[in-house]
């Protein structure tokens, strides 16, 4: 397919080309294995020496049409879809680092990935130092050392809606050649693409504004295939061979990343996507652009409706012209903010649970960014584990609701939020 097309051309051609009398969408290959008639076929398949599937655990063709639209969107060489996004940001870092290595990440990350890189990273012998986005870019680079295999960040923070300043986080991962992750999960490609800014690799949880419906658990790893991995030391499992592939060597492949993802910590770990999952996501992703920029639109009434609200103390979306991040979303999102936000009640977490418990249309649910409008308090949900200065870390009060606006009528959304805040 010609690279110079839309992003929304894109969304609803990109990953698949049906050759003549196929499918005319993927179809959904739900095969543990593949037959070849010849021994050398599955002998050069298992040696990386020619593409294809051979077992469903490493790669799969239904899973991999939407690797392809997504990594065609993200303006990468390498989709790898996974289980969730929680195990696409795993195997990321299982990919670079191991006992004795070290990542950075931004503090105000989803909880569940703070989780992952303050306990159980650890327990492997993976330590993560995080740093505050907004530091002085001169604070965040002594963090690295030796052994600082990746920086590890999200373009809209959930779900303290910080936005990434992009070029700050660049400048150090390229002085120091380290590897500069960016999870796009909320801006989604169609807002945002992390390789015009400087990312090497970018994540995403696909159970979000890729899949859209909130029906398809999953996440997808782009290697957008702009990291030079030959010859540098920080990452010598790159540069020496692997003798469970015969002494390949990595770093000589024009894909580095993206292959020793899937040879190694997709065969070893086996979190791939399911075929029906990677179907579903597909034909989801083919509404993308038009569902971001409803999406969009729709927060940036509802946040406008909601800074005016006296039951309302603070509103964090950046389209509003006083936010704190208002320039730098300009600068990175300009065509749309998304439909995340944060606010906070005048009040405790019971006046929280209060107001939501009273909305109508909108629902309460563990979800994001999917066509219905939805909320959460993340400080007793997602984020209950933490202490509370990891807390004030994450940028997560106690009144703080998280509202994921979805596509129904804005007139509608705002409605149901203002009979709820009569009842406070």
């Amino acid at each position: 397919m010609r690279k110079n097309y839309k992003l929304d051309t894109l969304c609803v051609q990109a990953g698949y080309s049906p050759k003549s009398g196929e499918a005319r969408i993927p179809p959904i290959s739900q095969s543990t294995t593949y037959f070849y008639p010849k021994t050398q076929e599955m002998a050069d398949l298992f040696d990386l020496k020619s593409n294809g599937y051979f077992y469903s655990r490493l790669a799969n063709p239904t899973v991999a049409a939407f690797e392809g639209k997504v990594a065609a969107l993200e303006g990468g060489v390498c989709g790898i879809g996974c289980a969730s996004g929680m195990s696409a940001t795993s195997l990321s870092v299982f990919t670079v680092a191991g006992s004795g290595d070290n990542i950075l990440s931004s503090s105000a990350v989803y909880g569940g990935t703070y989780n992952l890189f303050s306990t159980t990273l650890p327990k492997l012998g993976i330590e993560c130092r995080f740093f505050d986005p907004d530091a002085p870019a001169e604070e965040i680079e002594k963090l690295i050392d030796g052994k600082t295999k990746m920086i590890f960040t999200e373009t809209v923070a959930n779900p303290a809606i910080v936005v990434l300043d992009f070029e700050k986080i660049a400048k150090i991962a390229n002085k120091r050649g380290v590897l500069f992750a960016v999870d796009n999960t909320l801006a989604t490609p169609v807002l945002c693409r992390p390789k015009e800014w400087g990312a090497h690799l970018v994540i995403h949880s696909s159970s979000k504004y890729l899949d859209g419906h909130a029906a398809a658990l999953g996440g997808v790893i782009v290697d957008l295939g702009n990291f030079n991995f030959k010859g540098n030391k920080r990452y010598p499992s790159f540069n020496e061979p692997d003798e469970s592939y015969h002494g390949l060597v990595y770093a000589d492949l024009p894909v580095a990343f993206g292959t020793k993802c899937r040879a190694q910590m997709m065969r070893d770990f086996g979190a791939i996507m399911s075929p029906q999952n990677g179907f579903i996501s597909y034909i989801g992703s083919d509404t993308l652009a038009l569902r971001m920029e409803r999406h969009s639109s729709n927060a940036k009434k509802v946040a406008a409706y909601l800074k005016n609200h006296p039951k309302i103390e603070w509103i964090n979306h950046p389209s509003l012209p006083d936010n704190k991040y208002h320039k730098l979303a300009m600068k990175y999102m300009p065509d749309g903010q998304g439909g995340m936000m944060s606010f906070g009640i005048k009040g405790t977490a019971a006046e929280c649970a209060k107001f939501m418990e009273a909305l109508q249309l909108i629902t309460q649910e563990t979800h994001v960014a999917d066509v219905r409008s939805c909320v959460l308090h993340p400080a007793s949900t997602t984020h209950r584990q933490l202490s509370e200065e990891d807390l004030k870390a994450a940028g997560v009060p106690h009144n703080l609701i998280r509202l994921s606006v979805g596509i129904e009528n804005p007139d509608d959304i705002i409605a149901d939020l203002e009979q709820a805040l009569e009842k406070l």
